[in-house]
């Protein structure tokens, strides 16, 4: 039987994935990657340790994640993610940045990390005020919050569910759930944007819903490490509804499109011109809000 006619396959762009050693929702990932582009995971080794602080540091070690890119290399990725959202968080700035150059060093490509694609799209969308969503205990939690301002974000809110295992198996209603709570709990100075933090938390579906109910952006930490290391290498990502992924009109430069979440106004963040950089004005306390357990 002749298939010559068939052609192809056609040319694929490579994007390398780094996850820790327990994450369970590839399949999401790929979500948000455009047919012409395809990704190349590895894993971390196994380590006897549930998810806590020890464990983020465990798993962003620079030797581990030297390794795991020298062995992404041999498929040429232009691209390399870490996608891991406490393991990129758990060091500061500091320890984020020190991550991107070690993995950049390893495969003398392009890298990004999950917390840092998060600072990235919170620029982006010209966000300050943040209510967070999380599967995490509340010290690893506390760690994410201790991240977020110290790169000048204000913390308005949270709910956490206390997991150390398992966490690919939360059910999308435990998310919203905790989405409503992270946000309706700080009325007196909302929130611009909710983040839902955990590369191994499912939340691609929820995200349309959750930005028409909450009329505000809703980004997650795997649709903000997909989105990056796409944007890295010229791609956009894809994904109906998403606030993050939307073109921005002909007539504005990228990052000052306005939100409009399906049935609702346009969203402007408060007392914020769009586009503009994340900041805390000085001596502003964020507000709180206790954690869901």
């Amino acid at each position: 039987m002749d298939i010559s006619f068939l052609g192809g396959p056609g040319p694929q762009r490579g994007v390398g994935v780094v996850a820790p050693f327990d994450f369970a929702l590839d399949r999401e990932l790929w979500r948000w990657v455009p047919d012409e582009v395809s990704l190349r995971l590895t894993r971390t080794p196994y380590v006897p340790v549930e998810v806590s602080l020890d464990l983020a540091r465990l798993v962003s070690e620079h030797q581990t994640l030297t390794e795991a890119v020298r062995a992404l290399s041999a498929s040429e990725p232009e691209v390399v993610a870490y996608a891991c959202a406490c393991g990129s968080f758990v060091g500061g700035l500091a320890g984020e940045r020190a991550m991107c150059a070690a993995m950049t060093r390893a495969g003398e490509v392009a890298s990004v990390t999950t917390s840092g694609a998060l600072l990235e799209a919170l620029a982006e969308l010209g966000v300050h005020r943040i209510a967070l969503v999380t599967p995490y205990t509340g010290s690893v939690t506390r760690a994410l919050e201790d991240y977020l301002r110290e790169a000048g974000a204000a913390v308005t809110g949270r709910a956490f569910l206390g997991l150390t295992r398992h966490i690919w198996k939360v059910p999308y209603r435990d998310v919203v759930d905790m989405a409503r709570r992270a946000v309706r709990g700080t009325v007196s100075r909302p929130a611009d944007a909710l983040f839902i933090s955990c590369t191994n938390l499912a939340t691609y579906d929820v995200i349309p819903q959750l930005e028409a109910e909450l009329r505000m952006p809703v980004l997650t930490a795997n649709q903000v490490t997909m989105w990056a290391a796409l944007r890295r290498i010229g791609v956009r990502a894809v994904g109906p509804y998403q606030a993050l992924l939307m073109e921005p009109a002909p007539d504005m430069a990228p990052g000052t499109a306005p939100y409009v979440a399906p049935g609702t106004a346009p969203y402007t963040a408060p007392d914020m011109a769009p586009g503009t950089a994340p900041h805390t004005a000085p001596g502003t306390a964020p507000d709180t809000q206790e954690g869901v357990t």
